[in-house]
């Protein structure tokens, strides 16, 4: 069975999410955007073997801690698209812009692509590429679990921004239109920020892509 806990870290109250297999406690974190010392005693009050690093997107909220907590506990870093290699570029100004720490540069160990697949002890999650709010996005679904850690594709009630450097509003509804909602309707998404919700309740109810 998939387990998670979603902590909001960092000032923009961002979702990072401990995600773990229960058969192994062998486990992941998606999108350490900062507080680390907070991510690793949560994963230690667990019981959590951090294994690796996932990346849904290389913004500062969601990628600040990636390089330090990759060098402290010796973790891979799988993700995200190679669209956002500008993005893991200028964190270093990022930070700066936005008040975050110094973020260190890193290398992820592994880029990510529509179709590619991740595991986790006895899990495995399919990856989808859904640019739009950033070229290299990706979305990390597990149709075992009826779940899709979606980054910030797709909110409750909201859609992500498409006004930062290589957003695009159109590939952004595509994206949510012909790789989220063939997940169906009852799978529940756990966004970058916010609550989570359901695609079937977006569908209905979300302004932005209500009917689509």
């Amino acid at each position: 069975m998939l387990r998670y806990q979603t902590l909001p870290v960092t000032a923009f109250q961002q979702n990072c999410s401990l995600l773990w297999c229960d058969a192994t406690h062998k486990a992941a974190v998606i999108d350490p955007g900062g507080e680390l010392d907070r991510i690793i005693a949560a994963a230690q009050a667990l019981g959590l073997m951090l294994e690796q690093i996932w990346l849904t997107h290389a913004h500062i909220d969601h990628a600040g801690g990636t390089g330090e907590l990759a060098r402290r506990l010796g973790l891979p870093i799988v993700g995200p698209h190679p669209g956002d290699q500008f993005w893991i570029d200028g964190l270093p100004q990022q930070s700066a812009m936005f008040g975050f720490p110094p973020a260190e540069p890193f290398t992820p160990t592994r880029w990510l692509h529509d179709g590619d697949t991740v595991t986790l002890g006895h899990e495995t999650l399919d990856v989808r590429h859904c640019p739009g709010h950033t070229p290299g996005h990706v979305v990390f679904h597990s149709a075992s679990a009826q779940r899709a850690f979606v980054g910030d594709v797709l909110f409750a009630g909201s859609i992500g921004r498409t006004d930062f450097p290589g957003g695009n509003h159109d590939e952004l509804i595509a994206s949510i239109t012909e790789r989220l909602w063939p997940m169906g309707d009852e799978t529940v998404f756990i966004p970058g920020h916010g609550p989570e919700s359901s695609f079937g309740r977006e569908r209905r109810s979300n302004p932005y892509v209500a009917g689509t």
